[in-house]
């Protein structure tokens, strides 16, 4: 049976909601009994419900679930293939069936020398071959080789990307920003209105800026257009332009034709693959800018921490398997408790773009409403995703966690330790760490319990500070935050997102909400430059076209 067939195999949408299991997890999710009765139920649940691997620890006891539905959701996992549908993954099967081809993201990060054939090729050799290119730019670039046109080294890297060429680099190079050991200052454009780009350029030096055009088809429009501003600004410092394209740009994308029409150098190339979705490509040469800042061998570590999490999902057992259970627990919320809210709630300031970066990754991946035979599903299948740093969020929108109508589940993250041995903090920076970790489980407890969790008993009587509880969450603790820490829980994350789709039975790896914005676009720029009709739209956008070209 080839992989299209084994996918067309599974059971429908209407086949799996009418299913025992199915039935019976609506059963339990109809009687549920709230977090307050389930742990009086049991003094050893904050115990039973937690798991560890990769220096993650997850405690899962105050989500809204007991023995018998987490039976039943592993039953669920089994008689969805689950464990098929992993092999078809990271075997290289065309899993993304729309697009009729693999999902391989694993493979960017798999040691090297260890054969992975696709289509006939060793694409572990491709991975490590197009990885070597980029060290060697990147030694390059920090050792002050790279020069500009007036023969000065780089002191500035400008990555043009956007979605899934700027949020995971812009993350994880935040991330990391202590593990670096380089004078190099790295900036990330991504909006298309240039007013990103405006301000950085007025800051810059033409002489040592590099720029980096970070796009898979090298014709997204938001990045073009940035990186057409970036050239006129420096050839109007220097007006020779194979020097230009030569020395202040690289090029990262599938298209050699594309980057080699628009002028970066073949040296200066980097290549992708069609089989690296765009939000799953922080890996690859697109985490380049992660490379220049913290150097190539953190880099490498962020790879072997998300490697290392790759070998628990493949090969844990579901009631062990982090990535499994996240994913479950995130399948019972949405689609069995109407939970259609998730947020994500990083008790540490280095993690402040991780929030935005699962929000493309969960929504762009699992915000789908047809399954993959076309079928339309009916159940709720991704929740609405956001978050912040944790104590930013709770001056300003733990107020509706606590005490507003809408049901929520959180993810609390956290390091346990903040600082190394070797560095030297003050005690105060210390106290600043636990009082950080204290508000995180403090947080979690009250959302569970809500007025119970108070030692003040007299406050449960004033009614406007009655906190409901209730609210279930997960807390993901982190030996510490670095490079194979965060590799290893960014990869937990990405296979939660093919967990979850496959219980679903909805293809993760594809976009088509994204890319109908950007035809519809190119229309409406025609008429506001005056080459298309500006009446062909709905009424709404041509009376807004026309307020547009009369106030111009």
């Amino acid at each position: 049976m080839n992989a299209m067939n084994a996918t067309n195999a599974m059971p429908t949408a209407q086949a799996r909601v009418q299913s025992e299991i199915w039935q019976g997890l609506n059963d339990l999710a109809a009687t549920m009994l709230t977090l307050t009765e389930l742990f009086a139920a049991d003094n050893e649940r904050g115990q039973r419900f937690q798991r560890t691997a990769c220096d993650i620890y997850m405690d899962f006891s105050k989500q809204k679930i007991d023995e018998t539905v987490l039976t039943q959701l592993l039953n669920l996992a089994e008689t969805s293939q689950l464990s098929h549908e992993i092999n078809r993954l990271l075997s290289g099967a065309h899993v993304n069936d729309t697009e009729d081809r693999a999902a391989l993201h694993t493979a960017l990060r798999q040691p090297i020398n260890q054969p992975l054939w696709l289509d006939g090729e060793d694409i572990n050799q491709q991975v490590h071959s197009s990885l070597s290119k980029a060290e060697n730019l990147v030694n390059r670039i920090r050792e002050g080789i790279w020069r500009g046109y007036s023969g000065k080294a780089i002191t500035d890297v400008v990555n043009i990307g956007v979605g899934g060429s700027d949020l995971g680099p812009l993350m994880a190079t935040t991330a990391l920003a202590e593990w670096a050991d380089t004078d190099i200052r790295v900036h990330f454009v991504s909006n298309m209105d240039g007013t990103q780009l405006d301000n950085l350029l007025k800051i810059l030096n033409p002489k040592t800026t590099l720029f980096i055009l970070s796009s898979k088809s090298f014709s997204t429009i938001d990045t073009l257009s940035n990186a057409k501003t970036a050239l006129a600004w420096l050839l109007a410092s220097h007006n020779h332009k194979p020097t230009i394209l030569r020395r202040h740009f690289i090029g990262i994308s599938t298209r050699v034709d594309k980057m080699s029409e628009w002028g970066i150098h073949p040296d200066n190339q980097l290549l992708l693959w069609d089989w690296v979705g765009g939000r799953f490509s922080m890996w690859s040469v697109i985490g380049l800018a992660i490379a220049i800042k913290v150097g190539m061998p953190h880099f490498y570590e962020l790879l072997a921490g998300a490697h290392e999490m790759d070998k628990h999902f493949a090969t844990a057992d579901f009631g062990n398997n982090l990535p499994v259970l996240l994913g479950l627990i995130g399948v019972w919320n949405s689609s069995f408790l109407h939970i259609n809210a998730h947020t994500v709630l990083p008790y540490d300031g280095r993690l402040s773009y991780f929030p935005n970066y699962l929000t493309q990754l969960e929504m762009e991946s699992n915000g789908k409403s047809v399954n993959r035979q076309g079928e339309p599903v009916s159940y709720a299948t991704c929740p609405i995703l956001w978050g912040d740093i944790g104590s930013n969020a709770q001056h300003a929108f733990y107020q509706l966690l606590h005490q507003g109508t809408q049901a929520v589940s959180c993810d609390f993250i956290a390091p346990i330790r903040r600082y190394d041995d070797e560095q030297q903090v003050s005690n105060h920076l210390t106290t600043q760490h636990e009082l950080s970790l204290a508000n995180c489980l403090a947080q979690s407890q009250v959302l569970a319990f809500g007025n119970a969790a108070l030692q003040q008993q007299d406050m449960a009587i004033d009614k406007f500070k009655h906190y409901r509880g209730n609210q279930p969450s997960t807390t993901l603790l982190l030996k510490q935050l670095s490079p194979k820490t965060l590799g290893a829980l960014i990869a937990l994350y990405e296979h939660k997102v093919f967990v979850m789709s496959v219980i679903w039975n909805i293809n993760p790896f594809d976009q088509w909400g994204v890319e109908v914005g950007k035809v519809i676009a190119n229309s409406v720029f025609a008429a506001l430059n005056g080459t298309q009709d500006t009446d062909k739209f709905d009424s709404s956008t041509n009376a807004l076209l026309s307020v547009i070209e009369h106030n111009r």
